[in-house]
This record gives structure tokens, C-alpha cells and sequence, in this order.
């Protein structure tokens, strides 16, 4: 088994050259911690997802450290997507553009012809790209399925002994992964909501960005990563409470005290009575920032079997706050 070693942020370069070795490196950014190899070893990428479990249709991020990076891989870039990378990199945003053909191994792609680039607003990830000197794969560093890491904490708990290091710069600043937006096509489609929103991106480009919100067949490669199987799932059943129904949600958690969880904001939690409680603050960012630190933390409980979870209304970061609560709840609301 590997030794995990833990890097502080000025020992990138020590990290980096793990990743020239063809090992695995877990990374920071302002989303969720990343799980780094080098884009360019077919080998070192098939190690990626055997550490993950993560199905091999499932296509990863491309994370880039500049925009001549990207200009290695894709034949040209529009000027609509120059507008996008100008106002959104670095940042919380991946962008799905065509790629020159066998630029990268279908172990990246899918076996698409695009791939999906993204730069972090984080300044060690982007030292140890340049370091590297290539671009580096980033799927969240958990185990395939299971709530996405926002420290490396986390990212030990899950990868310990299959990963050769984890470059550790504290806990994120966002919370949920990026968003995803589809440049391949004439139309630009948001595959999976994030942080920047649709209307953002409409008023850098000046058209109307569509929702992708087609299920993906079991036999269809997904363009994006978060689009086809279940993620963010914690061990106990998560159930979304809408505002009205935080009365009867909070008695019959109070009547299964030890077997329930409540994740919610302040003015909630201050109605509880004895249930195991974790804030998500006081608003929609925070808890968008929050969400999969809260999931973990009722994860390492093996009493809990439900967790209440806050809907928000679904605009803004609330979009995809509840993108990644619906699928860590299967869909499950509660309605006792």
C-alpha cells in the first residue's frame, strides 16, 4: 500500500514531480479538492479512476495552469469562448470545447471528441501545473459516488493508501464543483450548474445560454462529469424538507433523535430540540459552501440513517446547491 504523503502549499514542486513519476496527487482549488495525473500518461490517468471506482465513460476535467495550455489541444477558440476565459479564469467554471483529433487518450475523453478544460482560482494548483508543465486530470478527489471533498481531510479519509499525496491549502472557499458549459455546439448549454451562473455568461457573450437537463442513457457517454451516475451519496438517506414542512420535519426527528440528522441554516437549527445538527449558515452561499462538509460529517456517524437536508429556491448558487442536494437525496423529499 502507498504511503500518503501530505504537501504543504510551497512544496509543489515536490508534488509535481510524484505526477511526472505517473502517481496520483490529490490538489486544492476554490471548488473541491481535485484529483491530479498528468492529462498526458494514458497510464497514470487509468489510475485515476481505478482510485476513484469511478466508471470509465465517465470523462474528467482538464485543468490547465494557462491558455496556451489549452491552445495545444483544441484546433481554435471562438471569440465568444475568449470572452468566457477572459471573464470567468481562473475560476469556478469548465468550459467543453473540440479537440484536435488524438490530442488526448480516450482514457480523458470518453472516446468524445471534446474535452472539458477548466482553471482553478487557486494559486498552488496553478504553481504545480506549471510545474508539471502539462495539464493535469482533476475529478473531485472522493471515492467514486460519495459527498465531494472540501479538505484534505477528507480527501485522506476516502484515498488514504491509493494516492501518493495531497497537496494541502485548507478548506475551499466554494463548496460545489464548477460549472460546466458546453462551447462544442452553436448553442452554449450548461451541462451541470455551479457557482457562475447562466446569467452571468449571458452578459459577457450577449445570447441566451441553455440547461441541459436531458437523463443520459445508460448506453450514452456523458459530455460531463456529474451528468449520468449518482453522486455526492452519504451512507444515510438524505431527505430535502421544504420551508413549510420544517414543523412535522423537526418533531419526527425529535422522536428519532439518534437516528436523524439536521443540515441547515441558523435560524432552523435554533428550533432543534436534541437531534446531531450541522449549519449551513445563513444563507444560500454558505450553504452552497457547506452542503458536502455537512454530508461528510453525518457520514462518519454510523447511527444516523436520515439526514434532513434545507431545499433553497433554485436560482443563482441555489441551482446548483440543489443539483448536488437532489442527487445526494435521490430526488427524496420528506412529506411524513
Amino acid at each position: 500500500m502507498l504511503i500518503t504523503k501530505i504537501y504543504k502549499p510551497s512544496e509543489f514542486n515536490e508534488a509535481a514531480k510524484e505526477l511526472r513519476l505517473g502517481e496520483l496527487v490529490a490538489f486544492p482549488t476554490e471548488t473541491v479538492y481535485g484529483l491530479g495525473a498528468d492529462a498526458t500518461n494514458e497510464q497514470a490517468v487509468k489510475r485515476v479512476y481505478l482510485a476513484k471506482g469511478r466508471p470509465s465513460d465517465n470523462p474528467l476535467i482538464v485543468t490547465v495552469s494557462s491558455l496556451e495550455m489549452v491552445k495545444r489541444f483544441v484546433p481554435s477558440l471562438s471569440k465568444e469562448v475568449e470572452k468566457i476565459i477572459e471573464k470567468f479564469w481562473p475560476g469556478s467554471l469548465t468550459i467543453v470545447l473540440k479537440i484536435k483529433d488524438g490530442s488526448l487518450s480516450k482514457t480523458v475523453t470518453g472516446g468524445l471528441k471534446t474535452a472539458a478544460f477548466r482553471m482553478p482560482k487557486n494559486e498552488t494548483t496553478l504553481n504545480l501545473i506549471t510545474a508539471l508543465g502539462n495539464p493535469i486530470v482533476g475529478p473531485s478527489a472522493n471515492s467514486s459516488g460519495k459527498p465531494s471533498p472540501t479538505t484534505a481531510q477528507h480527501v485522506y479519509h476516502d484515498l488514504e493508501g491509493r494516492i501518493a499525496g495531497i497537496l494541502d491549502d485548507g478548506p475551499t472557499d466554494v463548496g460545489v464543483e464548477s460549472t460546466i458549459i458546453d462551447m462544442s455546439t452553436e448553442i452554449p448549454t450548461i451541462l451541470r450548474p455551479g457557482a457562475v451562473t447562466a446569467e452571468e455568461i449571458e452578459k459577457v457573450i450577449g445570447k441566451e445560454v441553455y440547461s441541459d437537463k436531458h437523463k443520459v442513457k445508460e448506453n450514452e457517454i456523458p459530455k460531463a462529469p456529474g451528468m449520468k451516475y449518482k453522486h455526492y451519496a452519504p451512507s444515510a438517506q438524505v431527505l430535502i424538507v421544504n420551508k413549510d414542512n420544517w414543523n412535522s420535519a423537526l418533531q419526527w426527528a425529535n422522536e428519532n433523535k439518534n437516528q436523524v440528522g439536521i443540515l441547515a441554516d441558523d435560524e432552523v437549527l435554533s428550533k432543534v430540540l436534541e437531534n446531531k445538527t450541522y449549519s449551513l449558515g445563513e444563507n444560500v452561499e454558505s450553504a452552497a459552501k457547506n452542503l458536502f462538509a455537512g454530508l461528510r460529517y453525518f457520514d462518519d456517524d454510523n447511527q444516523i440513517k436520515y439526514i434532513l437536508a434545507e431545499a433553497f429556491p433554485e436560482e443563482g448558487v441555489g441551482l446548483a446547491y440543489m443539483n448536488r442536494l437532489k442527487k445526494s437525496a435521490g430526488n427524496q423529499f420528506y412529506n411524513k
